[in-house]
């Protein structure tokens, strides 16, 4: 996959641990996230995160990636391919800086990503969102995610998957 092509408007590329702190800046403007996906992000967490796997996944399937306008960080999307099946693509997580959300900013972001994931044979995109965030769940339904029936206990939340056919 090229990433640069998942969206015309951001810069698109690989976050590595020098992005840390961007990372992390951009993280803590989300604290509602964090109220139903507990812990509190740490510097620490966003490294396990960047090296979290599905299992029989590895990491040549794996796009943790940014988006940026000009060199600040807009939007994190931790995308892995190829998973639960070969037809679909998971986001592990996507999020967008306070200062750029409602304003178009997100789904804008992610219809570029579909439209060029749909170019490589994918015809559904896979999500979970922690049960009783309204704000994601409101995000991820206003941009054609259902819930298809799956819950999944976590330690610390109910993850609820969401899936979206692509056209």
């Amino acid at each position: 996959m090229d990433i640069t092509k998942l969206s015309c408007e951001f810069v698109v590329r690989f976050l590595t641990e020098t992005d840390i702190n961007a990372i992390y800046d951009l993280s803590i403007t989300n604290s509602i996230y964090y109220q139903y996906c507990p812990p509190f992000v740490t510097k620490e967490s966003i490294i396990e995160d960047m090296r979290a796997l599905p299992p029989n996944k590895t990491y040549k399937d794996k796009y943790y990636i940014g988006f940026f306008r000009h060199t600040k960080l807009v939007a994190i999307l931790d995308l892995i391919l190829d998973y639960p099946n070969s037809s679909t693509a998971f986001i592990g997580l996507f999020m967008l800086d306070k200062s750029d959300q409602g304003k178009g900013t997100g789904t804008s972001i992610i219809n570029e990503c579909f439209s060029y994931i749909e170019t490589l044979g994918y015809s559904c995109v896979r999500l979970a969102f922690a049960k009783g965030n309204r704000q994601s769940e409101a995000f991820w339904k206003k941009n054609g995610f259902v819930e298809i029936g799956i819950e999944s206990k976590k330690d610390t939340y109910t993850a609820v998957v969401m899936q979206k056919e692509l056209p």
